[in-house]
């Protein structure tokens, strides 16, 4: 299976490619399953438990990552989700959330690609005024595939010439070029807060519980790891007009992993109702040896925040290996009947 992944992300016709992926970035693309530098901002493909935890009932988002154009492997990502919140008739206490998320991701000339529709839901119990509990679950179907004729193998490569064999046998035989799986999450968040400018949420997300089968070969016996997600996010009031923002995430996928985290600095340039402007502007490491500075903006209630991967690596090798990413949320919040009673200010 390491041969095949390896080969669908060679570019076509040029060797000191081939070699630089067989040598040292193979490990760096088996280790990365969906992923975005601004996970908070794509909360639902880190955590189902994340579903519905928002300010308000309605939620719509769109994130998009684009990297490594200039290197052999260019890596697309999209993904865009709907949740909203369901609150019981007759309980204070507690509410449920639900959402669908699509996702799609393409890599290399090949156009390795996976493209998936899940179906999440939670459920969050107040403990008290100041901290909730919520428990999510994850469930959907994905597809992944690929195009060989944007392939080029060794045996299609003649030294004598330094050259490919264009039209030549590759020596590949794949039994197919799609499959299907069974995508399955669980998640728990713990959500402590202060006020609605003051709150904390720490959560872990698990993905691929079911272990499913992954290869284009009825030879390779193969599994997509579980991957595993641990976070935090830090909201904090500095004043009347300023909030520091504080997020990390550490994943870990068979005996691949990284740690990210960042900071934003919140400033808020209207508070008038009806015409709030927040302006917010931060950055980000991530231990695989990429930072990405961030700005943001949100005009009552919608969002938008983009930033740029700077690419540190030896992978990098002096070219601009890095890339945008993009994000947008809008939320509607209904209009609450005279006497309903919420326990939780931010919910």
């Amino acid at each position: 299976m390491c041969k095949i992944i390896t080969n669908l992300y060679i570019r076509s016709g040029i060797y000191a490619a081939m070699i630089l992926v067989l040598s040292g970035f193979n490990n760096q693309v088996l280790s990365q399953d969906l992923h975005y530098s601004q996970f908070y901002n794509a909360p639902m493909t880190v955590s189902p438990a994340l579903t519905g935890i928002f300010n308000g009932d309605h939620r719509f988002t769109a994130s998009l990552r684009d990297q490594w154009r200039s290197v052999p492997v260019p890596w697309f990502t999209f993904s865009a989700s709907y949740d909203r919140k369901i609150y019981p008739k007759k309980s204070g206490k507690s509410f449920f959330g639900a959402g669908l998320t699509f996702n799609y991701d393409k890599q290399g000339d090949s156009n390795l690609a996976l493209a998936n529709v899940n179906l999440a839901g939670s459920y969050t119990l107040f403990l008290n005024d100041k901290n909730a509990l919520t428990f999510g679950l994850l469930l959907g179907y994905s597809n992944r595939g690929f195009d060989p004729d944007g392939l080029t193998w060794d045996k299609q490569w003649d030294p004598a010439t330094n050259s490919v064999i264009v039209g030549g046998s590759s020596g590949e035989i794949f039994d197919f070029e799609t499959f299907s799986f069974l995508e399955t999450a669980v998640g728990l968040n713990y959500r402590w807060q202060k006020s609605s400018r003051t709150k904390l949420d720490i959560g872990v997300g698990g993905f691929h519980l079911n272990s499913p089968k992954a290869k284009f070969n009825n030879n390779v016996d193969e599994s997509l790891p579980l991957r595993l997600s641990i976070y935090g996010i830090y909201s904090m009031r500095l004043n009347d007009d300023l909030d520091l923002q504080l997020d990390a995430m550490h994943q870990r996928q068979r005996q691949f992993e990284e740690l990210l985290f960042g900071a934003y600095l919140n400033f808020y340039l209207n508070q008038q109702r009806g015409k709030n402007f927040q302006f917010r502007v931060g950055a980000g490491y991530r231990t695989t040896q990429s930072f990405f500075p961030k700005v943001a903006v949100e005009y009552n209630n919608i969002f938008v925040a983009f930033s740029y991967d700077i690419d540190f690596s030896e992978f990098s090798n002096d070219q601009s290996v890095g890339g945008p990413e993009i994000h947008f949320r809008y939320i509607i919040k209904n209009v609450k009947p005279k006497g309903q009673f919420k326990i939780c200010p931010i919910f």
